[in-house]
């Protein structure tokens, strides 16, 4: 099972969701996949994503978390001690959050997204300091990220296995390329391109 954590604001309807979603249907694996739209408070969506993944064992479970699923993902990985893909994540974001306090909407729709002050000491709850097994992730991480420094995410998955993207930003407009990288990590064989 994969299952992929969009990033703040964002939804399943991402450009690397869809992607993935597309990929994993064509190679038969359509139910293996699960991409909710989460809730705009983080111990909501840690609890959203446990509910999901609660029956599967952790050697069959990957996590895909991009930007502040990345920051999810990595707790989870490390609660569950399953496998995490990291797509540019947020490694410290509560020293950009407070900005974001209020209502605005989601990246991919019209629908309302608030989040409130009391949603960042839920992410501080949330902060994994240094993992425990650097073998279980696989960092993405863009030179050319307008929003978080791809210095810091390096920094914060040392041993892990690291693909430094030269250039991009920060939705890392040419995922298509890295995909088969991606699925693979999470032991999906013969990802077509």
């Amino acid at each position: 099972m994969i299952l992929y954590l969009h990033g703040f604001r964002s939804s399943p309807l991402s450009m690397k969701s869809r992607l993935l979603a597309a990929r994993m249907d064509a190679l038969g694996l359509a139910a293996q996949w699960v991409a909710p739209q989460l809730p705009a408070s983080p111990k909501a969506a840690i609890a959203l994503a446990l509910s999901l993944v609660q029956d599967c064992p952790a050697e069959e479970l990957s996590i895909i978390g991009s930007s502040l699923g990345g920051y999810y993902a990595t707790w989870l990985a490390e609660r569950l001690g399953c496998r995490a893909v990291l797509l540019n994540p947020a490694t410290a974001p509560l020293k950009d959050l407070d900005k974001h306090v209020g209502v605005t909407t989601e990246y991919h729709s019209d629908k309302p997204f608030e989040f409130k002050r009391e949603y960042i000491a839920e992410l501080g709850q949330l902060a994994v300091p240094a993992i425990s097994q650097p073998r279980r992730y696989f960092l993405l991480a863009a030179t050319g990220d307008e929003v978080l420094d791809y210095r810091d995410m390096v920094a914060h998955y040392p041993g892990a296995r690291q693909q430094v993207i030269v250039g991009s930003d920060h939705g890392i407009a040419e995922f298509a390329d890295h995909a088969a990288a991606v699925l693979a990590f999470c032991g999906v064989a013969d990802a077509p391109r």
